[in-house]
């Protein structure tokens, strides 16, 4: 499980006419996240226990307190703030439980991570967020159909996010179901046009199906939002020599040696297109960025190596 992640919001510094005025002081909440962040838990825990006991309603800090108990160890101090925190919110607020789900995950106790977050489901009935959180960590730990009937009552109940259209896409591409793949990532692509990772989807589900135009398409799709992404382009020219656009494919694959794509498969390429690839030159200083996206697709075809 990947380490208890924290962002510290640093209150910005405008200076008025009175040379006087100084920084915003940070909050407690923010100042336990920059403790922790410096490995100092124990200091963020007593700041934290500090402030509720004077301002029991804070609900920020009694979310971090959550989350910051479960991951030094403390899952019944964190239960204990979870019901606290349920107490504040009310009985059909699904929040507290998945707070709970997350501190379980800090803890490494999947399957109670799970029922927490189907216990949030069931205690706002028309709410989205349980299913949803549920839905999208049981993807993330490869139980397809435990979340794609997780995803769909999200749906269902109203979610309308790209991150859950693209888990779905996921989700049923790893169940071998190529049309609902490509119709999750495609309402994806509507309900944030400028996000990339339903259009890798689209591209990874075109290479599935052998559909060179529709993986053109895609690839067209993620270079109009991420333009300097050589893998990309690198797929582009895939697409293309599978058409038979060869003196295209070769463009493409030049434009993707100067995005910085990978040498290796540009020489791949290349040797597939009977052309051999020039002298090497030196790499290029920034990585192309990778989605974020919970199946990670590659933007070069499964089918050609990546090196």
């Amino acid at each position: 499980m990947p380490a208890l992640r924290v962002v510290i919001t640093m209150a910005v510094c405008v200076m008025a006419a009175s040379p006087l005025l100084a920084c915003a002081p940070l909050t407690p909440t923010e100042k336990a996240m920059s403790l922790t962040r410096q490995r100092r838990e124990a200091e963020a825990l007593a700041l934290l226990k500090k402030d509720l006991a004077e301002h029991p309603d804070d609900l920020d800090a009694r979310r971090l307190l959550i989350r910051l108990l479960a991951f030094t160890g403390d899952l019944p101090g964190a239960r204990s703030e979870v019901a606290a925190l349920a107490s504040r919110l009310g009985p059909a607020d699904p929040s507290p439980w998945i707070e709970l789900g997350h501190a379980l995950e800090l803890s490494h106790k999947f399957e109670e991570a799970i029922a927490a977050y189907d216990t949030a489901a069931e205690t706002a009935p028309t709410s989205p967020e349980g299913p949803r959180e549920g839905g999208i960590r049981a993807a993330r730990w490869g139980e397809w159909d435990e979340a794609r009937s997780r995803l769909e009552t999200a749906i269902a109940r109203g979610a309308r996010d790209e991150e859950t259209f693209h888990t779905m896409g996921v989700v049923k591409l790893n169940l071998h179901d190529v049309a609902g793949a490509r119709a999750a990532y495609e309402q994806g692509t509507r309900a944030d046009p400028k996000a990339v990772d339903c259009w890798v989807g689209l591209a990874t589900v075109a290479l599935v199906a052998k559909d060179w135009e529709g993986a053109l398409r895609a690839y067209d799709g993620v270079l109009a939002r991420r333009t300097g992404f050589g893998d990309a382009e690198l797929g582009r020219a895939w697409a293309l020599a599978r058409l038979g656009r060869v003196a295209e494919a070769r463009r493409a694959l030049d434009h993707a040696e100067e995005l910085g794509a990978s040498p290796s498969a540009l020489a791949k390429q290349r040797s597939l297109l009977g052309r051999p690839a020039p002298p090497p030159s030196p790499p290029a200083s920034v990585t192309p960025p990778q989605p974020t996206s919970p199946d990670a697709a590659p933007l070069t075809p499964p089918d050609m190596p990546t090196g």
